[in-house]
Formats: C-alpha cells, structure tokens, sequence
C-alpha cells in the first residue's frame, strides 16, 4: 500500500518558493532560506496574496507528480499547476460517458450522499454519547438522517437527491450547536462564500483542505477532478472532488473544527472580521488549524472494504482508485467510505 506523505503549507505572506536539486528552497523576507526534500512531499499549498514559485520548481513538481496549489488566505483555490494529466485516458473517456449517463451518475451519486448522511449520523452520535445527559434535539436528528440515508438510496434522479441531502444538512447543521461546549462561539447555521462567524471560517477553511486533498488524489488516478457524477459541471468548478469529498466531510473536517472548539485551541481574538461582514482566521489560527490537519492525517484506520490498515491522510487516495476501478468497470458499484 502507498504510505500517506506530508504536504508542505506557506501561510506567510512575501515568501518565494524555488527548486534546489530535489529540495524545494523556501525564501522568507529578511528570514532566510529553508530547504525541504520533495522526496516527502505530495503537495505544496500556498495561502497568501504575495506567495510565488519559480518556473523550475513548478516544472518540477509537475513531472514528480507533487501538487503545487496557490489560495487565498480563506483558502478559495486560485490555481494549481500541473503537468501532463496522469492515468488512461481510456479511463478518462469513460469517466466522461458516465458522467453524460443519468443512470450510471445517480448510482455513484446515492453512495456517496448516503455515506456523507451515515457519515454526519456517525458523529452526531459520538456527540451523543459524550454528553453526560440526554439530548433529545441531538437524537431526534439522528433519527431523521437515518431516514435520510434510505431516502438517499431510494432517489432516481439529481434532483430527488439533492433535495434528500439538503434536508439532511440543514437537519445535521441545526443541531451543530449542540457539539460545542459551551464558550465564546456562537453558531447559528451553516453560512458560506462568505463565512460570517468564526465556526463556520473555520469549517470553510477545513473544507478548502479538505477539498484539495480529494481533487489531488483524483488526478494521481488518472480521473478528471472536474466532471462529477453529483455535482454537475461547471466552469472553474472540481466537481468530482466535490463529490468524493461529500464523504468525509463530517468525520474529518467537521470533527477537526469541533475538536479545535472544544478544546479551546482557537479564541474569538484568532479572527478577524473584514469590511464585507466575511470572517476570517488569523494567519497563527490558520497555522494551527494546518498543523493539526496534519496530526490527523497521520493517524490510522482500519478500512471496510479493504480490511486493511491505512492512514488517514490516504483514505482520498483509496477512494479515488476504487471509484476508478468502478468506472472502468473491474468493480460493479462504487463502495464510498463509511465511518464506524
């Protein structure tokens, strides 16, 4: 089994990035020069206005098959470099027949939203137990997602089951609350592009990792990160990330925020709320939201389907080559990752 590497993140603005032999050479203003070895990297991802790469290194990555992405500090992806796609394109153009089949989409598609409704059920339930007394908001939403889930696989259409998934995270996201012990932060609902308090930055930024995780491990298969089989496409927009990523949205970036919040890693002075009314995390919170994204991404699981121990950090991987196995048709459905 391919063992998870490390992804090296710059969150410090006007830093430069260059190729030295096989290590990349990072630059800080007035702060010197750093040097770390390629050989354990699988991505670079940059957060800043004034971060840059030299043509060499980009090149370099590219051929070495390291992803090298530039955000924004919230995180919003703004390019990434690659090089010559890897994979089949056999595999590709079929992905793409697929993806044009309504059938064959919604049958991937019901995996996935039912495994991210289990997913969400999973750690609602883990809140459930934790608490010293019953919670009935808290079980009553774990009632409804299971409900959901077999809604979820009973949807014959797109449109069936985005409105079986969005009825399940309002319900998922109504309770959110109630896994936050009390303190500070206040969460009243899911809000986005722009987040407008910091539990949801926070959830926003994890989901932008999250995210570029997923879209990574696609492409290293050789699958297309932007023709999804649930989200549809759309210009600039990963749709297959988007929905291998459904999945493990609550069991690793949910839980990663809950555990900073809970734990009181993060204070209300960690962000910072622009003219917009947007929130944002300081550039000290981003680093150690990253830090602790990387801590848990070391830690190992056993798989279901594989039945075989892996890290965290390579569960995209694995479902990103057993979604393409599907689509090639070695496997007759897609199993998505289901937590216990």
């Amino acid at each position: 089994m391919k063992q998870h590497l490390n992804t090296l993140y710059i969150t410090t603005e006007h830093t430069h990035l260059s190729l030295d032999g096989e290590t990349v050479s990072v630059h800080l203003k007035d702060k010197g020069c750093t040097r770390i070895p390629l050989l354990n990297l699988q991505a670079i991802q940059t957060f800043g206005w004034d971060i840059s790469a030299t043509p060499q290194l980009m090149a370099h990555c590219a051929e070495r098959g390291v992803s090298l992405s530039f955000c924004s500090p919230s995180g919003r992806l703004l390019c990434n470099v690659t090089g010559f796609t890897s994979g089949n394109v056999l595999l590709r153009r079929r992905q793409y027949r697929l993806a044009d089949d309504a059938s064959g989409s919604i049958c991937i598609a019901r995996e996935m939203i039912a495994a991210k409704i289990l997913n969400a059920r999973t750690v609602l339930q883990r809140a459930a137990r934790d608490r010293k007394v019953e919670n009935p908001e808290l079980e009553e939403a774990i009632r409804t997602l299971s409900r959901s889930v077999q809604s979820a696989r009973r949807q014959t259409s797109s449109a069936e089951l985005l409105g079986t998934e969005g009825f399940a995270a309002e319900r998922y996201f109504s309770v959110f609350s109630h896994m936050i012990v009390p303190s500070e932060f206040q969460f009243q609902g899911r809000t986005k592009r722009p987040p407008r308090d910091p539990v949801n930055s926070l959830l926003s930024f994890a989901y932008s990792l999250l995210a570029a995780d997923c879209k990574s491990a696609l492409e290293s298969v050789g699958l297309d990160s932007a023709v999804g089989f649930y989200h549809k496409d759309r210009p600039g927009r990963p749709g297959l990330a988007l929905d291998l990523m459904e999945e493990f949205r609550a069991p690793l970036a949910d839980r990663l925020v809950l555990s900073l919040l809970n734990r009181r890693q993060v204070k209300i002075s960690d962000f910072q709320v622009e003219a917009s009314g947007a929130v944002n995390l300081s550039d000290s919170a981003r680093k150690l939201v990253l830090t602790t994204w990387q801590e848990r991404k070391k830690e190992q699981i056993m798989h279901p389907f594989l039945q075989e121990k892996i890290t965290i950090g390579y569960l995209p991987h694995v479902q990103a080559r057993l979604l393409a196995l599907h689509v090639r048709g070695a496997l007759d459905a897609y199993p998505p990752m289901v937590w216990k």
